[in-house]
């Protein structure tokens, strides 16, 4: 009898498993790749070990009701994708579906019949197993809203029961653990009562995201921030309701479960162009400030444009909402960093909510190139802030004189390797990173099989 343990140790695995009621969901875009010089971001940047789970953003929906891939090499990416399963067993992917075709969700036609919905759902399942990811991720923003009629509120209902039905007869069909499903939410009322009913799309759905971004951006006459945790003393009206505690308080009491919510902490800020010398929340704006040099799109920076940004600007700190702005000229940016990341991880775990959503990786420091603060200094902090247990030991090729163990790996191929100092653990070699693996206690690594076996 032996264990069979593929890249990782079986103790890894226990690692993982202690905080298996806690999801770390990090969604990655497929057109950050098309960002200049160090802000390209394809899935070979991903950290097998950072998240629990990666969605891949974005696949749409044909005419004829087919799920379908986006970019010319999306194909590829998948590829890349799901072969960091064989690092991190661990790891689940979803595919994510929606966007828009000239203006308009592809939702919205599919929705309409049943018959539309049925063939939908072959051409999707068949789809995600052949692509190998672990469920699908919905992206409809949102039924209801923009061209979608008032009874798509119903028909995305009967599209998530008929969704969750097939996956479960597909897994006893073929024997394979089911698909997940998850769904992008909105985060305001008014929009929540048009667009879900909540207690029974929560029912089916292994996990929600609720975006709790965009609360405030250009498109408003003063300065607001994109994710504030709380109210602020000028807000007013509706404003009120715009923001994490007022949305995620507002989907409990509809019925969600607080272990399926997930709240999203954003990797970017959105922006305003000043119109006065002030500085503070609330001031006169016009409009956004300058686009982003690599995300290149007016309204929002990354993560790692806001940190070139503050280098030589002001920073300030909004206590009533727990949230950090800054301002250089007449350009203002309300962010977050890893202080408001720890304030808001310590409000979740009081909710007791089912863990939290990144959007997006790719907004990240992911390289550590911009903020002198490592790879992914917002996610890792945030993991470390949620108490996920430390990732497994790697290294990067040395530059002076190697190390014996932590060089291992450098100039040899992926895979597996006995450690021949001790035999109760091994190596993995992954894109010349090294991770030291150890065998379940009375285990030892044996080569023949790729496995810790008994003596």
């Amino acid at each position: 009898d032996f264990f069979l343990l593929g890249p990782l140790a079986f103790g890894l695995l226990l690692s993982l498993q202690i905080v298996a009621s806690t999801k770390l969901v990090c969604y990655i875009t497929n057109w950050a790749q098309y960002r200049p010089g160090a802000g390209k971001f394809t899935p070979d940047n991903v950290d097998p070990f950072l998240c629990t789970h990666v969605i891949f953003t974005l696949a749409t929906i044909t005419k004829d009701n087919q799920l379908t891939t986006v970019e010319w090499n999306d194909v590829e990416m998948y590829q890349s994708l799901n072969r960091l399963k064989n690092v991190n067993p661990a790891l689940k992917t979803l595919l994510s579906v929606g966007g828009w075709v000239n203006g308009v969700s592809p939702f919205i036609e599919m929705v309409s019949k049943p018959e539309n919905r049925e063939k939908f759902i072959a051409s999707a399942l068949s789809f995600l197993r052949t692509h190998e990811f672990d469920g699908m991720d919905l992206a409809w923003e949102f039924p209801g809203h923009n061209g979608s009629p008032p009874q798509d509120k119903q028909r995305f209902t009967a599209l998530i029961n008929e969704l969750k039905e097939a996956m479960a007869k597909e897994a006893v069909d073929t024997k394979k653990t089911p698909l997940l499903l998850s769904a992008k939410v909105a985060p305001l009322k008014s929009t929540v009562d048009i667009a879900y009913n909540v207690s029974a799309i929560a029912s089916q759905l292994d996990f929600l995201s609720i975006m709790t971004y965009d609360y405030h951006g250009h498109w408003e006459s003063v300065t607001g921030h994109n994710s504030p945790l709380y109210p602020s003393s000028i807000d007013k009206g509706t404003h009120l309701l715009h923001n994490i505690d007022a949305s995620v308080t507002y989907w409990l009491e509809q019925g969600a479960p607080a272990d399926k919510l997930l709240m999203t902490f954003p990797t970017f800020g959105r922006t305003f162009h000043l119109t006065t010398s002030a500085q503070g929340l609330g001031v006169p704006t016009n409009g956004p400030a300058e686009a982003g040099p690599y995300t290149r799109d007016a309204g929002f920076w990354s993560y790692y444009e806001i940190c070139s940004f503050i280098s030589d600007g002001t920073v300030g700190w909004i206590e009533e909402q727990k949230v950090p702005y800054a301002a250089r000229g007449q350009s203002w940016v309300g962010f977050d960093n890893q202080e408001s990341f720890t304030a808001k991880a310590q409000w979740l775990t009081v909710k007791d909510l089912g863990g939290v959503s990144v959007w997006t990786l790719d907004f990240d420091d992911f390289g550590g190139t911009f903020c002198s603060e490592g790879d992914y200094p917002l996610v890792n902090h945030l993991r470390n802030s949620l108490g996920f247990p430390p990732k497994p030991t790697t290294t990067k090729a040395p530059t002076t004189t190697p190390d014996p163990i932590t060089s291992f790996c450098v100039g040899r191929p992926d895979g597996l390797y006995p450690n021949p100092t001790d035999e109760t653990t091994y190596f993995q070699c992954f894109r010349g990173n090294t991770y030291l693996h150890k065998c379940q206690p009375g285990l030892i690594y044996q080569d023949s099989c790729k496995c810790c076996n008994w003596p």
